[in-house]
């Protein structure tokens, strides 16, 4: 059982659908297929604009700082990705002023408001929504209206790696929002996605950047519905089918499912005595910090057939992380907190009683 933050599991469905003949990428057929695609995606992230690019999101992350930084960046690290938007600025030599918190810790809006009225020069910021190296959840929507509040023109580039397909994210002050395909959207690993404000899209065609990363020539093929370079196809067809499934099952239902399974699954964690690792938890993944971490991950790999994700950095052996991303099906969610509660009893710390078991249906199910 794959409850690993990414990559998620690939449904059936999305399997069968990515399962035919190979089709060339300049073709009527694809063209038709892309254009669907596309225009699901701009629903989803519910934005002006849409692009797809053959690249994991950390290609995303670097088109959006090379296109959308004219002057001087944001950066809020509270993590790896946070890190990372950092060290492509530090790629390009592109200026910044970075934030610095504990993984744990959100962005604070007065460490904005104030780095914002020290460096006028400042033209975009970024920030994860849910910085997945410790399951963060950043008040992202809090700090755009401010930052939009002092400089209409700064940009807002948001992460949403691990938070569209999760939550409903306003976007109203943000112009660009970036996800992958092996999170949420439950597809093998290698499709960008980035959504885009019409401020964003006029700042990319005023002053593109790049070659291969080049959004201005992107979106341009985009709207023909092409790609600049060899699309992945494959991925395309799998996107098609799990956006027409998101869909057709509501994406109020989505979004509620995946909150309740979350809350269901903090409270059943809490209530054999663990504790929440985040101040101010994601719903995309519980993460829970533990001494004893490493052995619970190993008796729930090798006796349970449940594969969660541990910390990396300084936090490696000291959290695990269990996905709540895309159709994660009841009984799995349930057998997870079951099988946390029974390593805890095989390493001697709590005896199994089947608290959480109890708590998460009784949260989930309401019985």
């Amino acid at each position: 059982m794959l409850l690993t933050p990414g990559p998620t599991p690939v449904p059936e469905f999305v399997r069968v659908a990515m399962s035919g003949e190979t089709i060339h990428h300049r073709t009527p057929e694809f063209e038709a297929i892309f254009a669907k695609t596309r225009e699901l995606l701009i629903e989803l992230f519910g934005m002006d604009e849409a692009v797809m690019l053959a690249s994991s999101g950390t290609g995303a992350m670097e088109a959006c700082v090379t296109n959308l930084t004219h002057k001087k960046a944001l950066t809020v690290n509270s993590g790896k990705f946070g890190e990372r938007f950092g060290k492509i600025c530090d790629a390009y030599n592109i200026p910044k002023v970075e934030l610095k918190y504990e993984w744990d810790t959100p962005c604070d809006i007065n460490d904005v408001k104030k780095a914002l009225e020290d460096n006028s020069d400042i033209d975009a910021i970024f920030i994860q929504i849910c910085e997945s190296a410790g399951g963060l959840r950043h008040p992202v929507e809090e700090i755009a209206k401010l930052a939009k509040s002092k400089n209409p023109n700064i940009m807002i580039v948001a992460d949403g790696i691990t938070a569209i397909g999760v939550e409903k994210i306003d976007v109203t002050n943000l112009d660009a929002v970036i996800t992958g395909s092996q999170k949420a959207l439950m597809l093998p690993p290698g499709l960008a996605m980035i959504g885009l404000s019409k401020a964003a899209v006029a700042k990319i065609e005023a002053k593109p950047f790049g070659y291969y990363l080049n959004l201005k020539t992107e979106i341009k093929k985009q709207r023909e519905n092409t790609t600049a370079w060899t699309a992945a196809t494959t991925l395309t067809i799998g996107l098609k089918a799990i956006l027409e499934h998101i869909k057709a099952t509501g994406y109020d239902k989505l979004y509620a499912n995946t909150a309740s399974r979350a809350k269901a699954t903090r409270e059943a964690l809490k209530a054999i005595g663990l504790d929440i690792y985040p101040k101010t938890p994601a719903d995309s993944m519980t993460t829970i910090i533990s001494e004893h971490t490493s052995k619970i991950r190993k008796i729930l790999k090798e006796e349970f057939d449940v594969n969660i994700a541990g910390g990396q950095d300084h936090l490696k052996g000291k959290i695990f992380r269990i996905n709540h991303m895309g159709l994660v099906a009841d009984y799995e969610a349930a057998w997870a907190v079951n099988a946390v509660e029974l390593a805890l009893d095989k390493i001697g710390v709590r005896k199994f009683d089947g608290t959480a078991n109890q708590i998460f249906n009784k949260i989930y199910f309401g019985v």
